[in-house]
């Protein structure tokens, strides 16, 4: 969804998901018992790992994961130096590098099937929740860049911003990258809180 004016006006340019890619990789997480992003919430109905790997261990697991994970959200901003190939049982929703993530690959194939079926299952709810309210999504950002202009008496800057709408298990709003912010599908559906919510986003990126 954008927005915008005449020739040389501002754009705004807001793409809203639950991506499966995205859904995957926090199901991975959790089973994995991965900690980062430390102040991103678990999913919902998904038992976290008990960790019995040694430190050096986990420590591996995680830096491989947190790789796969800014690759996975903002794959533009954060190339891989070296080739990509599919892992097995993903189909074509996790793709990771030829080399240096041996340890990632061996301890995510268990959990494919699983995981790609959680994620099919997350994403058409949320595309039947958006269905469901046609025009909801575009008002509900439209009306926060309106407001965010007459507070500050000017046109909002161009600016891009891709959300997330994810089950997690805490209500609120998360920044996973540059240009993304993760949110609770919860809130999303709830018009009142998502505009006080998306208020703040907008004031710093317009």
């Amino acid at each position: 969804m954008n927005g915008m004016g005449g020739t040389g006006a501002p754009e705004w340019v807001i793409r809203e998901d639950a991506g499966q890619p995205v859904l995957v990789a926090l199901y991975l997480r959790q089973v994995l018992g991965i900690r980062s992003p430390d102040e991103l919430p678990h999913l919902r109905g998904i038992p976290p790992r008990v960790n019995d790997r040694s430190d050096d261990a986990q420590a591996l697991l995680e830096r491989q994961w947190r790789e796969y994970w800014a690759m996975t959200v903002e794959p533009t901003a954060h190339p891989s130096p070296v080739p990509l190939d599919l892992v097995d049982g993903f189909q074509t929703l996790v793709a990771l590098p030829t080399t240096g993530s041996e340890t990632l690959i061996a301890a995510i194939t268990p959990h494919a099937a699983e995981a790609v079926e959680f994620a099919r299952h997350a994403h058409e709810r949320y595309r039947s929740d958006a269905a469901a309210k046609p025009g909801v999504s575009y008002r509900a950002y439209a009306g926060a860049i309106a407001e965010h202009e007459r507070r500050v008496g000017r046109r909002a800057h161009s600016f891009e911003l891709n959300v997330q709408v994810l089950p997690l298990s805490q209500r609120g709003v998360w920044w996973i990258g540059s240009l993304t912010i993760a949110v609770t599908d919860g809130l999303r559906g709830d018009v009142a809180a998502f505009d006080t919510a998306i208020h703040p986003i907008i004031a710093e990126l317009a």
